[in-house]
């Protein structure tokens, strides 16, 4: 929605974007600040969806994100890529490049100086051939299932290994898994390849730390590291986080209350968890919060636990993986 919102400010007519009750508890303003300084009108609800765009000519900004997000950075470039004059964008933490990529593969001019982006208005893009790569975060659910059993193998191939997605494995890793990289191919900029992952790796000897630009790279994959991080040997510190209280759901605060009914020994923080390992959890009632990526989580915190696990709004997860179950019963050996 806020990626759309700035592909189609710069045209001449009337839109309303309306989301599911998820969708329409993400915040917009953030938004809405620099596609108005650039010449759009957007009307929200107390700050949220439907989101009305009367769009019209848009002039070119020079605008640096409060707040990382890959997101709001999409839609600056794509309302730049029809606006008069270049727009430019500073970020202080980098975030997702993919639709830098998508641009200069498209045919559009873009240019990096650090942390500031630029992209002269007006251009024309032209069609390609695209191969879109399987998608990490989604992957992460599996990988994390894997550092949960001694003798897993998993194998994940036509994986994104674009290096602003890929410090997830860095932090796989870190807690305990062998990866192995098979091949490792580039189209359009973007790295695809394959991965084959074990647990049985070297462990830091204490808890390991996710805090400031690491947290904003893993941000969608902080749910299910948390999850499985009581299971680990030696537990997870997850800060700068507050940008999960503002997501579908407040994340910290449904991790939090899930871990409690599981059993698990944790401290919740504002802007994060600090999670002991060493820890046996066991099956409890789950409460989603209707959250796609709470679902899945704790899934995957159930395979370990002892006794069963029942998921409230298990079905949030086809929102953004609607085969997600059927792929974890093919991959579980009972």
């Amino acid at each position: 929605m806020r990626m759309l919102a700035g592909l189609i400010a710069p045209h001449p007519h009337t839109f309303t974007l309306i989301g599911d009750h998820s969708l329409t508890a993400r915040p917009m303003e953030r938004i809405r600040k620099p596609l108005g300084q650039m010449g759009a009108k957007i009307d929200l609800v107390d700050g949220h969806a439907p989101v009305t765009i009367f769009g019209g000519p848009l002039r070119a900004i020079d605008f640096t994100t409060p707040i990382p997000s890959a997101q709001v950075k999409t839609a600056v470039l794509f309302a730049g890529l029809q606006a008069e004059g270049t727009t430019s964008l500073s970020e202080a933490i980098r975030t997702r490049d993919h639709s830098e990529h998508a641009l200069k593969a498209f045919g559009a001019t873009l240019t990096r100086s650090g942390e500031r982006l630029s992209i002269p208005g007006g251009q024309k893009l032209k069609a390609i051939d695209a191969t879109v790569p399987g998608d990490i975060s989604s992957a992460a659910f599996f990988l994390c299932a894997a550092l949960l059993f001694p003798d897993a193998n998993l194998v994940l191939d036509s994986l994104g290994m674009n290096p602003t997605r890929a410090a997830l494995l860095d932090v796989i890793a870190a807690l305990g898994g062998r990866i192995k990289m098979l091949t490792v191919e580039e189209h359009h900029g973007e790295l695809i390849g394959a991965i084959q992952l074990s647990p049985g790796g070297v462990t830091p000897s204490g808890p390991f730390t996710i805090s400031g630009a690491l947290t904003a790279q893993v941000i969608d994959e902080l749910p299910v590291l948390a999850a499985i991080a009581p299971y680990t040997a030696n537990g997870l510190i997850i800060r700068d986080a507050q940008e999960l209280r503002v997501k579908e759901s407040d994340r910290i605060a449904l991790v939090a209350k899930n871990l409690r009914a599981m059993g698990a020994e944790f401290t919740e923080l504002p802007d994060g968890l600090e999670i002991a390992g060493g820890q046996s959890l066991h099956g409890a009632q789950i409460d989603s919060g209707s959250d796609h990526r709470i679902a899945m989580a704790f899934s995957i915190a159930a395979l370990r636990a002892s006794g069963d696990t029942e998921i409230h709004g298990a079905e949030a997860a086809s929102i953004s993986f609607p085969e997600f179950f059927t792929s974890l019963d093919a991959l579980a050996q009972r």
